[in-house]
């Protein structure tokens, strides 16, 4: 795995579970930082190129997750909707999925529809009863991640699979040190 940020150090990281801003409510990684597989990583950083072109710039709220922490969510929220049973383990477990948003060109963030983990239909990817600045900026979000290989997750308009997803083993390994 690679640190995205070592790929292109202008994405940038709102890593929430190192925070206690989520559903948990608590701290649940040690440090904030972002890691995915490398066919992955370099698909996300070709989506950043393209949308720092039409003035977006890319937040990362979660990519590579260890399995203890996905035990750690699913005694939390037991619902398969929203949060994979950590028996068969996660997108995120194998450093193949990603949570994100987008922001303007200095870091602020565009309207979206809803906040980051919101657990109502209102968060899926087809939901349609929002402003139209907002529709637009989830289909602008959508179309770069899915023109780079990424699947869009139905139920969560920030979180994307990459493509291969199943051949990546599942993973339990920290964070490593700097």
């Amino acid at each position: 795995m690679i640190e995205l940020v070592s790929l292109d150090p202008t994405i940038w990281l709102d890593i929430r579970y190192a925070t206690t801003n989520n559903f948990t409510g608590r701290k649940v990684y040690t440090e904030p930082r972002a890691f995915l597989q490398r066919p992955a990583a370099e698909a996300l950083v070709r989506a950043h190129k393209v949308l720092q072109q039409q003035g977006y710039r890319l937040k990362i709220y979660d990519a590579y997750r260890p399995l203890a922490v996905q035990k750690i969510f699913w005694k939390v929220k037991p619902d398969e909707r929203y949060i994979a049973d950590p028996t068969n383990g996660s997108r995120h477990n194998r450093g193949m999925a990603v949570d994100l948003t987008l922001t303007d060109l200095q870091g602020k963030e565009v309207s979206m529809p809803t906040p980051y983990d919101d657990f109502t239909p209102k968060a899926s990817a087809t939901y349609n009863d929002l402003p139209p600045e907002v529709i637009r900026h989830r289909e602008i979000l959508q179309k770069a991640m899915v023109t780079e290989g990424f699947a869009i997750f139905p139920t969560e308009w920030w979180h994307f699979d990459y493509k291969g997803w199943e051949k990546f083993p599942v993973l339990d390994i920290p964070f490593p040190p700097r």
